[in-house]
């Protein structure tokens, strides 16, 4: 899909046309981004990575006061669960159009939507999908083939 750079300079690269990844974002860039068609942020970033400012709870009144939902599901690469993944794929299925997810660089967001698409889509299309938003997940098929083989 590629990537759009928003007023402010945000990096929003997107995976499918109903969801797009970014690095953190500000609370002030959210206006902007409900402006660019979002209706759903879902934060994948532990409020232990960032400042109070940037937390869970400052994240959450900003987005509202945008006039767009937020999820916030904290992933980390060594705690990521089947759990967090089923987390994911409920948000994005559960919003009314398009899905912005952020972390500290839009991998995390990244990998958590691939492994939630596993057995929906091909995993050549969900490696293909990831890539073209400039993530390199090709690591990840072994994984990605093994999931669809289970759902």
């Amino acid at each position: 899909m590629g990537k759009a750079t928003l007023k402010g300079g945000m990096d929003i690269r997107h995976i499918t046309p109903a969801y797009a990844v970014s690095p953190q974002i500000d609370p002030t860039d959210l206006p902007a981004i409900a402006a660019a068609g979002f209706t759903c942020v879902i934060s994948n970033r532990p409020d232990e990575e960032v400042p109070s400012s940037h937390q869970a709870h400052a994240m959450q009144i900003a987005t509202e006061a945008a006039g767009l939902e937020f999820v916030h599901i904290p992933v980390t690469h060594q705690g990521l669960t089947s759990d967090l993944v089923a987390q994911q794929k409920a948000a994005i299925a559960e919003a009314t159009g398009p899905v912005l997810a952020y972390c500290a660089s839009g991998t995390r967001s990244s990998i958590v939507w691939s492994l939630a698409q596993a057995g929906d889509m091909a995993t050549d299309d969900i490696i293909k999908a990831t890539q073209s938003a400039g993530y390199e997940l090709g690591g990840m098929r072994g994984q990605l083939d093994l999931l669809a083989k289970q759902t």
